[in-house]
């Protein structure tokens, strides 16, 4: 389902499914990422749902972005609570481990020059000023970074909410867009 107008960057809060038939393969990623082969099959096979409520924190102007992802059959995932000032925080998830992560709003033109620079920064709608989120995460045990743009993007002549990600592992990277539906409010 496209995403309606009054849903912008700025305002993600609802439920959003990834879209599998519009989103890439992401099984390479997870293997880079050291997930098992049981795993990959079992979130592959998965819908995922993410229940996203952002906000602003009275007196700060700090965004944070809380996210509880449920897979099909109501099997719960992980929950993410970004704040985006670029302070690292520490999680520990239950499929990656421990992880150090960081989020901040973003301009596409100050995203790093790099090889997946082009990959990063293609295909957005100009919306928001352009501003989009930037996750940048490391693996504590795994020798592997992700980074994430978040925006909106028209596919198919319909504007949905997108993620691409580049995953990093020595001089080995891979990426993938997921592309999320609309599935009203939270």
């Amino acid at each position: 389902m496209a995403a309606p107008a009054d849903k912008t960057i700025k305002d993600l809060s609802g439920k959003w499914v990834m879209n599998k038939e519009l989103s890439d393969d992401f099984d390479t990623i997870l293997q880079m990422q050291g997930v098992g082969w049981m795993m990959r099959k079992i979130i592959s096979m998965a819908t995922i749902t993410l229940t996203i409520s952002q906000y602003i924190e009275a007196g700060t102007n700090l965004t944070h972005i809380d996210i509880q992802q449920v897979a099909s059959g109501g099997i719960q995932g992980t929950t993410e609570r970004r704040t985006l000032d670029w302070q690292v925080r520490i999680h520990v998830d239950g499929i990656f481990g421990e992880v150090e992560g960081k989020s901040r709003w973003i301009l596409l033109e100050n995203i790093d020059k790099g090889p997946d620079r082009e990959w990063l920064t293609k295909g957005w709608l100009d919306e928001s000023g352009g501003e989009h989120v930037q996750s940048y995460v490391v693996s504590k045990n795994g020798g592997w970074t992700a980074e994430q743009i978040w925006g909106f993007e028209e596919i198919e002549d319909t504007r949905y909410h997108t993620r691409h990600i580049v995953v990093r592992k020595g001089d080995d990277w891979k990426q993938a867009r997921l592309v999320y539906n609309f599935q009203g409010t939270a």
